[in-house]
């Protein structure tokens, strides 16, 4: 008994993949490749819902101050689902595998939450909203269901898909690199489709059915892209599950508790928590800093992906949610800047290691494009301002023309210039906690999970606060820009100033370190 006591007490964190009974083998690696296709699926439907669903809601009638709070979804099912899903997955005795059955439920729920969400205004419509009037509850209330179900089932999506190629790998380092890089190649392949299906203007003429009495084309569009989303997930996720076969986990039998958590499972569900938050408490120096910087940095961040488009139809194009086309116009520009951002994310992605040793390494690198970071998000002021002050009607009409083809380029160009400091936030920080956790001693799967809650945190503080602050100073997006500028230039200084150097093999770790969604 006190044997089986110190096996658990010595178990690796239960937010750490746990082994089978057996060794599993090596998976060739177009099964490898055919698994991180889902990435595709899965990133898509986040492109689609950070290009067009803010402005949405508030075509149902949500106004802009409340809008930032639906958005609180993402960041609590992210520190939420990823880690209980990723628990019961280790130790998932389906005879369909562990992960697979995770993928299929995380695909179908997809379906449905896409369906609420583009049906949002016709189901609100037959249950009684009006649609001459600006505020649709029922419409509302079905959204933001949806929604919901959404980020929940696309955060089920993504964890046990990184479990599985970790499985198909079976400790080969170079096939977990190679895994890793088809992963994130995929995921900027659905970036570059989502956006640019959210920026086509008459997609909806593919599907003629989507333009009803409730829905104009706004909304038809958001249908038809959701169409094509849900459409790509299921045929990359049908390939997957049915082309890459997982062998069942044994089931374990007597004590209490059995191996791999088959027993006892209901009171140990939640495990990986406290052992992710008494994590703190053994958290060295260069960890807090980490946490620290990652923590300014999407402070940063996070208004920008969330008001870019709306920013983009608002302040840029002069436009009015619901009123003429000017908005409408602004927010398939701001999704045809987020596809340029998207391309540039995945060039600079594969040139970090030459770019951190042109400038000295890593974490001076990181420090630098938070100053690129805060530089541009103060330049939405400037270029909103020319925008305003250039800004032109139509005779005998009171919707603006669009802006000037030099302030067009502008937007297109922080757009594209954004692009820079997103791809090291989705890589160094993750590489930094690898090896910052290596050498402490430390679980690297708990100091991820604890990275995390940096992420999360600050996007769900912004998620808050971003509303109301905005609205206190005018309605627009200008404010929570600027304090995340502010607070981007922050985390460049602590960067530089306070961020240990971590050691010369940081090439390698930052192959294999996950990228954050």
């Amino acid at each position: 008994m006190a044997t089986k006591q110190a096996d658990l007490v010595n178990k690796p964190s239960s937010l750490q993949v746990e082994p089978a009974a057996s060794p599993p083998e090596s998976s060739p690696f177009r099964k490898i490749v055919v698994v991180a296709s889902i990435a595709a699926g899965v990133q898509f439907g986040w492109a689609l819902q950070l290009s067009l669903l803010t402005p949405y809601v508030q075509l149902l009638g949500i106004p802009h101050t409340w809008a930032a709070f639906i958005w609180l979804c993402g960041p609590i099912s992210g520190m939420v689902v990823q880690p209980i899903v990723g628990y019961h997955s280790d130790r998932c005795t389906s005879r369909f595998g562990r992960r697979r059955p995770f993928i299929a439920a995380g695909a179908l729920a997809v379906a449905i939450a896409v369906f609420l969400i583009g049906y949002a205004a016709d189901m609100g419509h037959m249950f009684g909203d009006s649609p001459e009037k600006k505020t649709r509850p029922r419409a509302i209330a079905i959204f933001v269901v949806g929604f919901w179900i959404l980020d929940v089932a696309n955060n089920m999506l993504q964890g046990p898909c990184r479990a599985l190629l970790a499985d198909l790998s079976a400790g080969d380092h170079r096939k977990m690199r190679t895994a890793n890089s088809f992963f994130s190649f995929f995921m900027a392949v659905g970036n570059v489709l989502g956006y640019a299906a959210g920026s086509f203007s008459k997609l909806y003429h593919m599907f003629p059915f989507t333009k009803t009495k409730a829905c104009d084309v706004y909304c038809a569009n958001l249908k038809s892209c959701f169409f094509l989303s849900i459409a790509l997930l299921l045929v990359l996720a049908t390939a997957a599950l049915t082309y890459v076969k997982e062998k069942a986990l044994e089931k374990k039998t007597g004590g209490n508790e059995g191996e791999n958590g088959s027993v006892g499972e209901g009171s140990g569900g939640f495990q990986c928590f406290g052992q992710m938050f008494g994590a703190f408490r053994e958290l060295k120096r260069p960890m807090w800093i980490l946490l620290l910087v990652t923590c300014l940095n999407w402070i940063a961040w996070f208004p920008f992906l969330l008001f870019d488009t709306d920013w983009m139809g608002r302040e840029v194009y002069g436009g009015t949610v619901g009123e003429g086309k000017a908005y409408d116009k602004g927010v398939r520009a701001g999704a045809l800047g987020l596809m340029i951002n998207s391309v540039v994310l995945g060039v600079v992605s594969l040139g970090l290691e030459v770019l951190a040793r042109g400038v000295g390494g890593v974490k001076r690198l990181w420090g630098i494009v938070n100053f690129i970071l805060a530089i541009c998000l103060a330049m939405t002021v400037l270029i909103t301002k020319l925008a305003k002050h250039s800004r032109q009607f139509a005779p005998g009409s009171t919707d603006p023309l669009p802006p000037s083809t030099g302030i067009k380029a502008g937007a297109l160009t922080l757009f594209a210039v954004l692009g820079i400091p997103l791809a090291i936030t989705y890589s160094i920080p993750f590489a930094l906690a690898s090896i910052f956790s290596s050498t402490s001693g430390a679980g690297q799967g708990l100091s991820l999970g604890v990275l995390n809650l940096a992420i999360v945190i600050p996007q769900m503080f912004v998620s808050v606060v971003s509303g109301p602050w905005d609205q206190a100073f005018g309605g627009g997006n200008l404010p929570a820009f600027v304090v995340g500028a502010i607070s981007a230039a922050t985390s460049g200084i602590l960067s530089i100033v306070l961020l240990p150097s971590p050691p010369p093999d940081l090439a390698k770790t930052m192959s294999t370190a996950g990228g954050f969604h």
